[in-house]
């Protein structure tokens, strides 16, 4: 009992020192003096059920006025015991109504690309550097509009590149590859394939991940799990990203990473520069204690599954002068009926996903905190 105790405090030493490491902002806008500063609060104080919002960007570091879409969009759903929880994901395509948001300037849109939130959201008016905290307060009311979701206990902004360091601090982890991926970014050493004529945009050797158990670095697990031209689509991708998640998760806990607090300074110090962090209100601390209980094993990872929505509109990309000749005036045959006028070609314009009625009824059921009812009558929906 005195070794736990003792165990305990030097954990929540360590922690509280790396709080500063993480980058805190005010992700929800309802913090009054702009930031996210913690107050004190006991550890029993973080009650359940709780729903925390993730956002995954992929940002262009060499450009300094890069508008950040969210990439990948993640609920964590925590129910009251605060002992399991279940991940699931959001299309980055899906058709949804985006709010009006004044601190951007953006006057909304009633059907948009649920990514798209986050690029409107972060635009400062006067200035071409993006507030990616702005942008992450919008995605947040509109998730909340479609979810019915009444408000996120805590919020993250990840920046996936950086969690290659965060993965190769935790010496890697172990994940089941569920079928063939073939990489369009990555070569099999790891670099950057070339540029080029291709229905990807890019040409030369590819990495492929084989089906199977696989150990991967951290270039691996991220470039694996950011595909989605394979079949499957982004659904595919998304349930790849939460094999990664709860990959982390299970690496972190199977070398208790907790009480070993020189393996998490080195994990905290390679999370720190990838992770925007708002506990609203409540520490690092106080969620790490709080949700002790929460091992890898307990996360379920639902599947939501939608489809493609678009329409038939006229192609114009035919040229004018590829259209048959027209008779000069005067010159028809007044014997024979007029030729008919050919109809427009048409094309499909693809517009964004939606989901199908398992999948909103389960968002509903989310809102209502009825997950667990709701998954015991829909066993389908849990990935394995």
């Amino acid at each position: 009992m005195l070794f736990a105790g003792t165990a305990l405090v030097a954990v929540d030493r360590v922690v509280a020192r790396y709080e500063n490491a993480v980058h805190h902002a005010d992700l929800f806008g309802d913090q009054s003096d702009g930031s996210d500063a913690p107050v004190p609060i006991r550890h029993d104080d973080v009650k359940g059920p709780l729903n925390i919002l993730l956002a995954g960007i992929d940002p262009r570091n060499d450009d300094p006025f890069w508008i950040p879409r969210a990439d990948s969009i993640l609920v964590m759903h925590i129910p009251a015991g605060l002992d399991r929880g279940y991940l699931f994901s959001l299309p980055r395509d899906l058709l949804v109504a985006i709010p009006p948001f004044a601190k951007s300037g953006y006057g909304g849109n009633p059907s948009d690309k649920l990514a798209h939130a986050m690029f409107f959201g972060a635009q400062t008016p006067g200035s071409r550097r993006a507030d990616n905290a702005q942008g992450f307060e919008l995605l947040a009311a509109t998730v909340s509009r479609y979810t019915g979701i009444a408000r996120f206990d805590a919020g993250a902004i990840i920046d996936f590149s950086g969690f290659k360091d965060v993965i190769d601090a935790l010496g890697g982890v172990d994940m089941v590859v569920d079928q063939r991926v073939a990489s369009i970014h990555r070569e099999p050493d790891g670099d950057p394939r070339d540029h080029g004529k291709s229905s990807t945009g890019y040409v030369g050797p590819q990495m492929v991940y084989e089906p199977g158990r696989r150990h991967f670095s951290g270039w691996q697990a991220l470039d694996y799990a950011r595909q989605r031209y394979i079949p499957g689509g982004d659904y595919a991708r998304q349930r790849h990203q939460q094999q990664m998640v709860r990959a982390m998760l299970a690496k972190g806990f199977s070398a208790d990473l907790l009480a070993d607090p020189l393996r998490l300074d080195k994990v905290l110090r390679a999370a720190g520069s990838s992770l925007t962090f708002s506990g609203r209100g409540r520490s690092l601390v106080d969620w790490a204690f709080a949700l002790s209980d929460l091992r890898p094993d307990q996360i379920a990872m639902v599947k939501l599954s939608g489809g493609g929505v678009g329409r038939w509109v006229e192609d114009k990309s035919k040229k004018a002068d590829d259209k048959p000749a027209v008779k000069p005036s005067g010159s028809a045959d007044p014997s024979k009926a007029p030729e008919k006028p050919e109809k427009p070609k048409l094309k499909y314009e693809y517009l964004g996903e939606q989901l199908d009625a398992p999948a909103r009824r389960f968002l509903a059921s989310v809102a209502a905190g009825s997950v667990e009812n709701y998954l015991a009558l829909h066993p389908e929906l849990l990935n394995k």
